[in-house]
């Protein structure tokens, strides 16, 4: 499970003393620890790894939109921590697909459900997601999903 090999990454990078490695592990580890607290209280019962998925994706997003900011404010101290930061986290996504990839499935998934306008591009999302949600950045499908329908 992908939650156990956070863990040993924490162990590792606490014995191999990378300060930076570990103290993104654990703001991973943190943020995994308040979804379950999360679930808890929603009564959610799902895949764990899935969960995790959707955390670490989430918490790269956020990265990315820092880093943006950042670099235009002329921030680069704070860009290059938010780098690394978003560099550990995408060891621990599983591999993303590329454009082509995500465009071939766009085109698979409304020809599957017959989608034919933007009426239809929540039922596209949906499916991309149940079916790609994991290697598949949501917000770039967006705008290719778009496109496909219009």
């Amino acid at each position: 499970m992908l939650r156990d090999t956070l863990k040993k990454a924490q162990i590792e990078a606490m014995k191999s003393g990378d300060k930076e490695r570990l103290a993104a592990i654990r703001l991973i580890l943190a943020k995994v620890k308040d979804r379950d607290i999360e679930q808890r209280t929603s009564n959610q019962d799902g895949d764990d790894d899935a969960m995790v998925i959707d955390v670490l994706q989430k918490m790269a997003k956020q990265r990315r939109e820092s880093i943006e900011m950042y670099e235009q404010g002329g921030r680069d101290e704070l860009a290059a921590k938010e780098k690394q930061e978003l560099g550990v986290i995408e060891d621990y996504l599983p591999q993303q697909m590329s454009a082509e990839e995500t465009t071939a499935a766009v085109e698979q998934v409304k020809t599957d459900i017959g989608a034919e306008g933007m009426k239809d591009m929540g039922k596209v999302m949906a499916e991309l997601k149940a079916r790609h949600g994991a290697q598949l950045d949501m917000s770039k499908a967006s705008g290719l999903v778009q496109q496909a329908l219009s």
